[in-house]
C-alpha cells in the first residue's frame, strides 16, 4: 500500500522528490509545503496535489499524513531542517530530511533522540551509495573478497578551477566559511562509513586558494582530510569545491583496499573495478587485470529515486529503526565528523576524536 507523503520546502530538491514519488509505486504524494507562497502554488499545479504555506496547516490538514519529507535549505544548506523535522517528528510523523541531518552539530543531536522517544522512522538523503556500482562494491565486501580493511580514498568535490570562479552572492552561502564543510562533507563521509564503518580520529588541512582570497571568499574550500577507522584501517578524504578540475575517476571516486582485494567506484553511478590479491602479484610496475562492471551511464539523478524508494521500502516493510538504511544515527555520524573536521581546522591542524554515537539498544520485538 502506498505511503501518504509530504514535502516540505519546494525548491530545486523538493521539486525532484516529488518528480520522483509520483514516479513510484510505494509513494502516494498528497501535499507539498513552502512558507514561500509561489513555490508551493506552482508545485501544486504540477504535481496535482494541495498547496500549504505552514508545516503546522498541512499536518492539521491531512491527518493521515504519514511522511513528512523536509527539503528545505538555508545557510549552508542545512539551517532550515531543524524546525520542520522536529515539529514533524514530535507529531508521530516519520521524517525524512535533505542533507546535513542539520547545521548545528547539537540540532542534530536532538532530532536523533526525538525520533528515538518517539519511536517514528528518521532517515537522511544520504543518496549517493544508492547505487549499481556501490551494490556490487558491496557484494565484494560481504563475499570475503577485500577481506581486512587496510585503506580507502575518497575523492569528491566540484569540477572547476580559476577561469570560471566566480564568487557565491547568496546570503546562505557567502560570509560563511564553513558552507562547503557543512553542506557537502556529509556525503563523502556517508561513503566512507558505509563500507569501512565508523571513524575515531580526524585531522584535517583545509584552506582556500588565492583566487578566493583575492576575492574576499571566506569558503574554507579545499580540505585534506586523514581519518582512522573502529577497525584499524586508515583514510583519506580529498574534496573541494571548484578550485581545480579533477583526474581519474572524475569528480567522485572510492577506492578501498584490503587484505584479499581492493575496488575503485569511478563517477559514483559509472563503474566499479575489482582487483583481487593473490600470489606471483608484481610488487611494482605491472597492475593486475581488473574485474570491471560498467553500467554505462553518468547520469548522477538516478541517486535520488534509488534512494527515496529505499526509504519507502523500508518503512512499508516495518524494519528495525537502526536497520533503516541511511537512518538518523547515520547521518548524525557524518555530521559529528564533518563537525570534527570544523574543530581540527580550527586548532590548526590537531588531532580531534569525534564525540561518540548514541549507545544502540535494540527493539525486544524485532531482536528475538
Amino acid at each position: 500500500m502506498a505511503l501518504k507523503i509530504g514535502i516540505v520546502g519546494m525548491g530545486g530538491i523538493g521539486n525532484n522528490h516529488a518528480a520522483c514519488y509520483q514516479k513510484d509505486e510505494l509513494a502516494d504524494l498528497v501535499a507539498v509545503c513552502d512558507v514561500v507562497k509561489a513555490k508551493a502554488d506552482a508545485a501544486a499545479e504540477k504535481f496535482g496535489v494541495k498547496a500549504y504555506y505552514s508545516l503546522q496547516t498541512m499536518l492539521e490538514s491531512e491527518p493521515d499524513l504519514q511522511i513528512v519529507d523536509v527539503t528545505t535549505g538555508g545557510i549552508d544548506n542545512g539551517s532550515w531542517h531543524f524546525e520542520p523535522a522536529m515539529e514533524a517528528i514530535l507529531a508521530g510523523k516519520h521524517v525524512l530530511v535533505e542533507k546535513p541531518l542539520a547545521h548545528d552539530i547539537e540540532e542534530g543531536r536532538q532530532l536523533y533522540a526525538a525520533a528515538e522517544k518517539m519511536k517514528v522512522y528518521l532517515g537522511c538523503n544520504l543518496n549517493h551509495y544508492f547505487t549499481p556500482p556501490a551494490e556490487k562494491a558491496m557484494q565484494y565486501v560481504n563475499e570475503g573478497g577485500v577481506g581486512e580493511l587496510v585503506y580507502c580514498l575518497m575523492k569528491m568535490g566540484f569540477n572547476g578551477g580559476e577561469a570560471g570562479y566566480a564568487a557565491a552572492g547568496s546570503p546562505k552561502i557567502k560570509d560563511h566559511p564553513y558552507f562547503h564543510m557543512k553542506a557537502f562533507l556529509t556525503h563523502p563521509f556517508s561513503v566512507m562509513r558505509h563500507f569501512c564503518g565508523d571513524i575515531t580520529h580526524i585531522q584535517t588541512f583545509s584552506d582556500r586558494p588565492g583566487f578566493r582570497r583575492n576575492a574576499g571568499d571566506v569558503m574554507v574550500s579545499i580540505n585534506s582530510i586523514h581519518v582512522k577507522f573502529a577497525n584499524g584501517g586508515v583514510g583519506y578524504l580529498l574534496s573541494q569545491r571548484g578550485d581545480a578540475v579533477y583526474g581519474l575517476g572524475g569528480w567522485w571516486s572510492f577506492e578501498m583496499a584490503g587484505s584479499k582485494g581492493t575496488f575503485a567506484i569511478e563517477n559514483c553511478v559509472e563503474k566499479v573495478s575489482y582487483w583481487k590479491a593473490e600470489k606471483g602479484i608484481p610488487a611494482i610496475s605491472v597492475q593486475p587485470e581488473p574485474e570491471v562492471t560498467n553500467y554505462g551511464t553518468n547520469d548522477f539523478g538516478t541517486t535520488f529515486g534509488n534512494r527515496l524508494h529505499a526509504f519507502l521500502e523500508d518503512v512499508s516493510n516495518g524494519v528495525p529503526r537502526e536497520q533503516l538504511r541511511a537512518n538518523g544515527r547515520d547521518a548524525l555520524a557524518v555530521l559529528e565528523y564533518t563537525f570534527a573536521v570544523i574543530e581540527s581546522y580550527e586548532r590548526g591542524g590537531e588531532l580531534v576524536r569525534p564525540r561518540r554515537l548514541p549507545p544502540l539498544h535494540g527493539d525486544p520485538l524485532t531482536m528475538l
